[in-house]
């Protein structure tokens, strides 16, 4: 091989050297903590990669749970990107699920399947956008914390759903408590021959769409320029409170419509004291990612097959599903640490 091709190789060698050494140093952790609670961590690992990613059953599982998990990438980039702290993901997801639920059964038995489907995911995404109503006046007239209010709303958010489920969309048919169920068959169409839902396409479709908006586009130039300093933003003559209002509506819209395509495209309902948590879950991702909707998706897709995987895993080796968190948290946790060195070394230099 000659120098100059040699040379061109380097970067993108380095860069996987950067990313595979951290993850390598997070597996041998895990393994260790693993092999204290008494699980031998190559079976787990074996099993994590088997059913995980190379399993066709598996991998269709971990190309579905991506799907929701992508729109919520899309909602945080969008958001942090601004200068916006939307940690109220959970509650807006939850209730634009509810709002799919509640309104796709009905539809569906009097509408073109089409149209029911699309009026629920409009549904899903109007009820997050409304949930964020009240944090993004506060903060866009009076100037109060986001963080605090967006988290607020989201308990109150989850309460809300579970309300609705229980007591004004609940299915009189069914012994526990939960919305009507949407047939599998009026559910979001599966690509191909597979069992992956098509909602797998929106989160791909809508996250690089928000990472060209916010990196490529005079808009996401504005926006950025919202969240770094307000201040400057109104000295260039820019709306703050509009475009603050405007992102956190846009945000908040997209995880309400992960809600909606988990309910549409997966689960077929919304049963009481369900919440899978997966805005939180997201939040290392994004940060891990540097904020890049491209590299999020890697970032996605590895928890998404991690956590398939593990759930398999534990119940073949007979140990709690909680090991699988703590594998999680292991693997995050060292990851975070190598960016952050990374980070401080680039600094220094």
């Amino acid at each position: 091989m000659s120098a100059p091709r040699l040379h061109a190789l380097l970067p993108p060698l380095a860069a996987a050297a950067g990313a595979l050494v951290p993850l390598a140093v997070a597996l041998v952790l895990s393994g260790l903590v693993l092999a204290l609670a008494g699980v031998d961590p190559v079976a787990y690992y074996r099993t994590v990669i088997e059913r995980g990613l190379l399993s066709p059953s598996g991998l269709q599982s971990s190309l579905t749970r991506m799907a929701p998990l992508l729109l919520i990438a899309a909602s945080l980039i969008l958001a942090f990107r601004a200068g916006i702290w939307n940690l109220g993901g959970d509650g807006q997801f939850l209730l634009g699920a509810t709002a799919a639920a509640a309104v796709a059964p009905p539809l569906a038995a009097a509408v073109p399947l089409p149209v029911a489907l699309a009026a629920a995911l409009v549904a899903g995404a109007a009820a997050g956008a409304v949930w964020s109503l009240v944090p993004a006046l506060l903060r866009a007239c009076h100037g109060i914390n986001e963080i605090i209010t967006t988290l607020m709303m989201s308990f109150l958010g989850a309460s809300l759903a579970n309300v609705l489920v229980k007591l004004v969309f609940l299915d009189p048919a069914t012994t526990v408590p939960q919305t009507r169920t949407l047939a599998v068959a009026e559910r979001l169409p599966r690509l191909g021959s597979t069992t992956v839902t098509s909602g797998l396409l929106i989160g791909l479709v809508l996250l690089v769409a928000v990472h060209f908006i916010m990196t490529r586009t005079a808009t996401g130039f504005r926006l950025r320029v919202v969240g770094a300093s307000p201040r400057a933003a109104r000295h260039a003559g820019l709306a703050v409170p509009r475009l603050t209002a405007g992102v956190f509506a846009a945000s908040a819209a997209l995880a309400g419509l992960a809600g909606a395509v988990e309910v549409v495209g997966i689960a077929g309902n919304v049963r009481a004291d369900w919440n899978p948590a997966y805005g939180l879950v997201v939040v290392p991702l994004v940060f891990l990612a540097r904020l890049n909707g491209l590299a999020a998706i890697g970032f996605v897709a590895l928890y998404s097959v991690l956590a398939i995987g593990g759930e398999s895993a534990a119940r073949r080796l007979g140990v709690p599903n909680s090991i699988t968190l703590v594998v999680l948290a292991v693997v995050l946790i060292t990851l975070a640490v190598t960016e952050a060195i990374g980070a401080r070394r680039r600094r220094g230099s």
